[in-house]
């Protein structure tokens, strides 16, 4: 049953991006170079739409924190999202919106996703030569979150703290809001 749900949910969340243009490279490029802000605005929109669900839903007991994952922060987190950055401003696909182009036919979309494979499959071969690395040492205390969640060390530990992760929430949506679809 699980297995079902995540495919009809991943069904779902590639209709959404493909519906929003998140598979156009061009408009993510156009997000990335400041000029096309349609993107940035359903990005901002969603995160804190979701945030600021997730934190009330804590709050009110519906949502378990225990089911969050929080990740540890290393410096491999930080040259890996460089990284990936760097390939996002170079393709116009992220991981997602790269899968959910080649569904719908983009073909330079299966050569961006062959380029992640191979480079998966490089990082994997090397994991055991780095592990012990710099590269893996915690920053910040390890799994540090903005404000508690039951694993992890929170920034915030006011008893407000969700509280005020709600309003951040809130602030990306005014911010996704009132922002320009345009700049030119």
């Amino acid at each position: 049953m699980q297995i079902l749900l995540a495919i009809l949910l991943g069904l779902f969340f590639g209709f959404v991006l493909q519906r929003v243009g998140a598979a156009d490279p061009d408009k993510i490029i156009g997000m990335l170079r400041l000029t096309d802000l349609h993107l940035a605005k359903v990005i901002l929109t969603g995160l804190g739409l979701s945030s600021s669900i997730l934190f009330a839903g804590m709050m009110l007991g519906l949502i378990d924190p225990g089911h969050l994952s929080i990740k540890s922060m290393y410096w491999g987190v930080i040259i890996g999202g460089l990284l990936m950055g760097f390939g996002w401003m170079l393709s116009g696909f992220c991981p997602g919106t790269g899968v959910v182009a080649a569904g719908s036919g983009r073909g330079d979309a299966l050569v961006f996703i062959l380029g992640g494979l191979i480079g998966a499959g490089l990082f994997t071969l090397m994991y055991g030569n780095l592990a012990d690395t710099w590269l893996f040492q915690s920053l910040v205390g390890g799994k540090t979150t903005l404000v508690f969640t039951g694993e992890a060390g929170a920034l915030l530990q006011a008893p407000l703290s969700r509280v005020i992760a709600i309003g951040i929430g809130l602030v990306f949506v005014a911010i996704g809001k009132f922002l320009p679809d345009n700049i030119r």
